[in-house]
């Protein structure tokens, strides 16, 4: 292996200029002076990139331009004693210590866990002070060396896991650290915290999401903690593990410059009602949080990540089109993208000789604004099994897995095999990526692999055998689960309306819920342009059914408030707008409450709602939005009788079973 650095990376007391770019272009031409650049101008270029996110410069007169990058293939590492000191950023002055970090495209993992351990070192005034008192670059190589080659600290998360304290006990904290290139500031702001915490007295559990991979915090480890602390410039990866926990958020520089201050938010945020938190609920965070990951809770994380990426392509498509129909008719199917491309504002189209008959108003004006919106919502929905195939494989391989998991949905539109399609396409993507990308493969190759070998290698392999294998059988499936649902008429399809009704409410944002709504959304890709499909119906008695048990409790907290407590009345304030939202885990505070009464209840009521729905033959376009988009619904009366009857039927289950075996005692008046 490589050295990442040698005393011809070194350079004392330079004098390259006075602005940043000046010694970012003089630590580039040292890489490319001691041969080990193969395109420094790449290299200087994506270094200023970097820049351009933030600043590079930290407290104490440390400054650390770094990237990934194809202008090196191996990670290198070149280190300058500035003079004069140039400015990078920090809040306390210039830096005169700058670190080039390179790292290559391909991203080997050992040189990555040095590079970590060195980010970890320059939070160290010792080892800064040494530094600047080095008198050769033999010296400076040495100590560098010196701190590469000490024994790494155990990730926190791999710890043993903490028993719950006692509530006079210690408190615990646990961080997510995370940058853009996840090379050098996700591991010092983790370094800074756990010093920050150790000054504090207080025991910290950091995850540090970079490039080094991470070990996930453990269940116990955040269910014990009090606050979480995420100093991040990108998402965090599973942030749903954290619901609920009292949230200190900022960028990954704040804990390098004042961790101590951060600390000491966090701990005030633990006794503060309230304290920002972490969005979401607790139910929602169960399946991936653990670093033992079951092949259940897996297959779940993986087939929710490509539903949640292909929400908003339906939601977006869906809400257009449906306006597409309000303005222009169900008619605009036929003509739609023509006169949206052929017509304009000053060119208005021929209703008569289009045939459109159903226009709003008999307008010409409104029959162009609808073809517009139904040509925009159906460019939306043709990414709709791209999205869904493509975040599958990213959920599976990461970055690697999204070119050819896109391409494997389009694939999966060529062959009519629709989501499903989508679903094996993404699964298959994914794992192909993901093999390649655990080859050993020479050095000079590494740079080439995530951008152009893995996606090549990797949509090849598994368009072949979509292609070749998988596509007849996938396409004949999918026919006929659509002749599956289009025979479904009467009994059937009300026993469909009680089954997905009694998912969406029995863990009201959990696993079945979620199962009954990605069914659903799925489905709507595929119909929502169709004037009439069982989709449709669906899609409206999953949305309905999710809707009744919010405002089943809602309604139940205003019949008979004395079967409830003062916070569970309040809830039920906030619960109607949840429930005429459908947000279904508005019921959730009483269902933790009292389950045994609350979740049969409101399963009940979502039956009810979910078989009286298909009965009705209700439709609906959308994939959210509750009563906001009544536009979207075909069969408005039905959809108001069955929203009715299943919240009436919860709510009057819910308040029997509440006053059954109840002492006058037991109930607040």
């Amino acid at each position: 292996m490589t050295d990442l650095i040698t005393t011809q990376l070194v350079r004392l007391d330079a004098t390259w200029g006075a602005e940043k770019a000046d010694v970012i272009r003089g630590l580039a031409a040292a890489v490319g002076e001691a041969g080990r650049a193969d395109d420094p101008e790449q290299l200087v270029a994506d270094a200023f990139a970097r820049e351009e996110t933030s600043s590079t410069g930290l407290p104490g007169g440390i400054a650390i331009p770094h990237c990934r990058t194809t202008g090196v293939s191996e990670p290198t590492l070149a280190f300058a004693r500035l003079d004069p000191p140039v400015h990078f950023g920090a809040k306390d002055g210039p830096a005169d210590l700058a670190f080039l970090i390179a790292a290559p495209a391909g991203g080997d993992a050992t040189h990555l866990q040095l590079l970590t351990k060195l980010a970890r070192s320059l939070v160290k005034p010792a080892f800064t002070d040494s530094l600047r008192a080095a008198e050769s670059a033999e010296e400076v190589v040495e100590l560098i060396s010196q701190a590469l080659d000490e024994p790494a600290a155990a990730p926190a998360a791999a710890a043993p896991t903490p028993v719950a304290a006692p509530s006079d006990g210690p408190r615990s904290l646990v961080a997510v650290t995370a940058c853009p290139t996840g090379i050098a500031h996700t591991y010092m702001a983790a370094e800074a915290l756990e010093a920050a915490a150790e000054k504090a007295g207080v025991e910290i559990a950091v995850e540090t999401q970079g490039s080094a991979g991470s070990t996930p915090l453990s269940p116990e480890t955040i269910a014990n903690a009090a606050a979480v602390i995420f100093a991040v410039d990108v998402g965090v990866r599973d942030r749903g593990r954290f619901a609920g926990k009292p949230m200190v958020s900022s960028g990954v520089k704040r804990p390098i410059d004042d961790a101590d201050a951060m600390i000491a938010e966090a701990l005030r945020y633990a006794d503060d009602p309230a304290a920002p938190r972490v969005e979401g609920s607790v139910s929602e965070a169960g399946a991936t949080s653990g670093g033992t990951e079951s092949f259940g809770a897996k297959t779940r994380r993986v087939l929710m990540t490509g539903v949640s990426y292909m929400i908003p392509f339906v939601a977006a498509g869906g809400l257009l089109i449906a306006l597409g129909f309000l303005f222009g008719g169900y008619d605009i199917t036929g003509d739609g993208q023509a006169i949206a491309v052929d017509n304009t504002f000053f060119n208005l189209p021929d209703l008569d000789e289009l045939g459109l008959d159903n226009a709003l108003f008999d307008s010409a004006f409104f029959a162009y604004i609808g073809a517009l919106l139904f040509t925009l919502g159906a460019a939306a929905f043709g990414f709709l099994v791209p999205a869904l195939s493509g975040y599958i494989a990213y959920a599976i391989a990461d970055r690697p897995g999204i070119a050819p998991g896109f391409v494997m949905g389009a694939i999966a539109n060529t062959i009519s095999s629709g989501f499903l399609g989508g679903i094996v396409g993404g699964v298959l993507a994914g794992m192909v990526a993901l093999w390649i990308t655990k080859w050993k493969v020479p050095t000079w190759m590494r740079g080439l692999m995530p951008v152009l070998v893995i996606p090549l290698l990797a949509t090849l392999i598994s368009g072949f055998v979509m292609l070749v294998i998988l596509g007849k059988p996938l396409a004949a499936l999918m026919e006929a689960l659509s002749d599956g649902l289009n025979s479904l008429q009467g009994g059937s399809a009300i026993v469909l309306g009680v089954i997905l009704g009694l998912m969406m409410a029995f863990d009201m944002g959990g696993p079945l819920n979620k199962t009954a709504y990605a069914f659903a959304t799925t489905g709507l890709g595929a119909a929502a342009t169709a004037t009439d499909a069982p989709e449709l119906k669906v899609m409206a008695a999953v949305m309905l059914a999710g809707m009744v048990p919010p405002l089943a409790l809602a309604l139940a907290t205003v019949v008979r408030p004395g079967l409830f407590t003062i916070p569970e009345r309040e809830n039920g304030k906030a619960a109607w707008a949840m429930g005429a939202s459908f947000i279904t885990e508005g019921a959730i505070p009483f269902a933790a409450a009292d389950p045994l009464r609350v979740i049969p209840s409101i399963m009940a009521g979502s039956a009810v709602t979910g078989a009286v729905a298909m009965g009705m033959d209700v439709s609906l376009r959308a994939p959210h939005g509750g009563i906001f988009v009544l536009f979207a619904v075909d069969g408005i009366v039905g959809f108001l009788i069955a929203l009715v009857a299943g919240t009436l039927v919860a709510a009057a289950l819910v308040v029997v079973a509440k006053s059954l075996g109840r002492t006058a005692d037991a109930v607040s008046l």
